[in-house]
């Protein structure tokens, strides 16, 4: 299992309730530039529509750009493999208000690629200065025990 790409501030900005994976339909040319680690997260989410979940606005850049089909969006919504339960709890707990899908990661599992999302609330102000805080306690905790050693 190889980490293909990472949202690195969702862990900052949104506290994860719980967390989901699921395959994604991709083109080939999708794939192979998602196994080089040409895909973004930041910015992108998924929402439930239609009985069926949606990847929106996740950016994959061409894996060879002078090849890729004319009139290709590389922001194209992509649809996540779930079971119909899984996608019927999702849009249950989406309609709560305040509650929002936000992917985490991009890996892969054999020849498959994943996305592993969660259900997530997002911070506010107060409680990220509060975790930045708790940060940096830690790291001179740490930095004090080092230098006591």
């Amino acid at each position: 299992m190889a980490l293909l790409a990472e949202n690195k501030k969702v862990l900052f900005d949104y506290e994860i309730l719980d967390r989901y994976r699921a395959g994604i339909v991709l083109f080939g040319f999708e794939a192979k530039a998602a196994f080089s680690k040409k895909a973004n997260l930041a910015g992108s989410f998924v929402i439930i529509r239609g009985g069926e979940a949606f990847w929106i606005n996740a950016p994959i850049a061409p894996y060879q750009p002078q090849n890729t089909p004319a009139g290709y969006d590389k922001t194209r919504p992509r649809k996540l493999l779930l079971t119909k339960r899984e996608i019927a709890e999702l849009a249950g707990k989406t309609a709560k208000k305040g509650l929002t899908l936000i992917p985490i990661s991009l890996y892969n599992e054999g020849r498959k690629i994943k996305l592993e999302f969660g259900l997530a609330r997002s911070k506010k102000k107060f409680e990220k200065r509060e975790d930045i805080k708790k940060k940096e306690f830690t790291r001179e905790k740490a930095k004090i025990m080092k230098h006591e050693a």
